[in-house]
């Protein structure tokens, strides 16, 4: 069922994305997280929809939401291109998507567990580091299969 909120978001973010020679794909409000989380996906018609793009509708957008007063009370807003990999594997995707859910795979069992879920620190020279509902986990590189978003993040 969608958010009372996202046809006025949609009415809000359309133009903008047009501006940007985006198209808004869709708009999801998941006022069951906290905080809930406004998630928009857009996607670039003339060329693979780069994190630039999504860095720029964030702005823009994030900016106009707060002056129309849309959305009461805090709010996380996610920019997301549908068609991106949902594997993490550059430096620049580390970087971009900290603080996002993600669940990392490994070839072998490290801890007693091949699967770890959390919010994404960082990635440095020796490890991939979660925030696991307040506890930091430290994934040693060497064994990491996969990184990849979750797709309620």
């Amino acid at each position: 069922m969608t958010h009372p909120v996202v046809p006025q978001i949609i009415e809000l973010a359309s133009p903008l994305a047009a501006n940007l020679n985006l198209e808004l794909v869709d708009v999801v409000f998941q006022t069951n997280k906290t905080p809930p989380i406004l998630r928009i996906d857009v996607r670039n018609l003339q060329t693979e929809t780069s994190l630039e793009n999504c860095e720029q509708m964030s702005r823009i957008v994030e900016e106009k939401l707060d002056l129309a007063e849309i959305i009461p009370g805090a709010y996380v807003l996610e920019i997301s291109s549908p068609g991106i990999s949902r594997n993490l594997t550059t430096e620049r995707e580390f970087v971009a998507f900290k603080g996002f859910a993600v669940t990392v795979k490994t070839f072998a069992p490290y801890k007693g567990k091949k699967q770890w879920s959390g919010r994404l620190q960082q990635r440095d020279q020796t490890a991939v580091h979660l925030n696991q509902k307040g506890k930091a986990i430290a994934i040693p590189r060497e064994l990491i299969a996969k990184v990849q978003l979750d797709d309620d993040s």
